[in-house]
């Protein structure tokens, strides 16, 4: 079944270049979206789901400012999922005659140089979604920030001034966070990856053995483990399809055992890729006792 360009932009963290768009769907759809009202135009050259203006609108009606993923989405920053509600922060003693339901508020005096017009900062709304947000939301987040050129330097010396509740655990996403994931499927995918003991995976990886036999989402150099994350709309066609098996088999023979999880088992059924990974650990960990044995 052909996915939407809205279905298309879910996956690909509520928000996209029209190439991305084009690449996984084609020009007239993007381009019936477009005149339709079913994309929105954001400021940086990237195209999100219309619900994303609801934001800012809510913080408009209430003198607030959009926040979190919600400001992450409006930076042109990908997120695990789009929110459901708008995300609005409003000043702590602000009190709210009749408070919405249809919106996540939080409550903080935000100082002028955490806003930009209606929008938490960029620094701010990293900080918010790294202090708050479920580890593999915040590691999408903060890599999507970094391809965006945000920069790790900043984004180190951002957390590390931190103080707080989540502070620590804003730190420990820093620490993981990479500019070659992809998008969030490859950043969800690693961070259910990074908590699997004995597996110490790294983005975007090149393998030579010692031709070039391609690149994996994600590999463990050591246990030679390669975890890719999956889409079957960015095959392109039949000359990608063939091109993709002669890599897979490549890396089989010479010793690698690759892992393919699709992007509906890594976002809804993240405890099954984890025991998968398990597995793969525990195979490699076996196989390196009976070769110590035989020696």
């Amino acid at each position: 079944m052909v996915e939407s360009v809205g279905e298309v932009l879910e996956r690909l963290g509520g928000t996209a270049t029209r190439r991305e768009l084009v690449a996984a769907t084609s020009r007239s759809a993007v381009d019936r979206a477009t005149t339709s009202g079913d994309l929105l135009r954001l400021a940086r050259g990237r195209w999100a789901l219309p619900a994303v203006d609801d934001a800012l609108k809510a913080a408009h009606a209430l003198s607030g400012t959009v926040s979190h993923s919600s400001a992450a989405l409006l930076h042109g920053w990908a997120v695990k999922a789009v929110p459901t509600k708008p995300h609005v922060t409003v000043p702590r003693n602000r009190k709210l005659v009749d408070p919405a339901t249809d919106l996540s508020i939080h409550r903080a005096d935000l100082l002028p140089a955490d806003r930009e017009g209606l929008l938490t900062s960029p620094a701010r709304t990293l900080l918010d979604c790294l202090r708050t947000l479920p580890f593999d939301e915040a590691l999408a987040v903060a890599d999507s920030a970094l391809r965006d050129g945000f920069g790790s330097a900043n984004l180190t010396s951002v957390t590390d001034g931190a103080r707080g509740p989540g502070s620590a655990r804003a730190r420990r996403v820093a620490g993981f966070a990479d500019a070659r994931a992809a998008n969030p499927f490859e950043s969800v995918l690693r961070a259910i990856a990074l908590d699997v003991p004995g597996l110490d995976v790294e983005a975007q990886v090149e393998i030579w053995e010692p031709e070039f036999l391609g690149r994996v989402d994600l590999a463990d150099r050591r246990l030679r483990i390669g975890l890719e994350a999956d889409s079957f709309e960015w095959h392109g066609g039949r000359d990608q399809l063939a091109s993709d098996c002669r890599r897979y088999n490549g890396l089989v023979v010479h010793g690698w055992l690759v892992l393919r999880f699709s992007w509906e088992d890594v976002m809804f059924h993240p405890g099954e890729v984890r025991r998968t990974l398990d597995a793969a650990v525990a195979e490699r960990a076996q196989r390196t006792c009976r070769r110590c044995s035989a020696a």
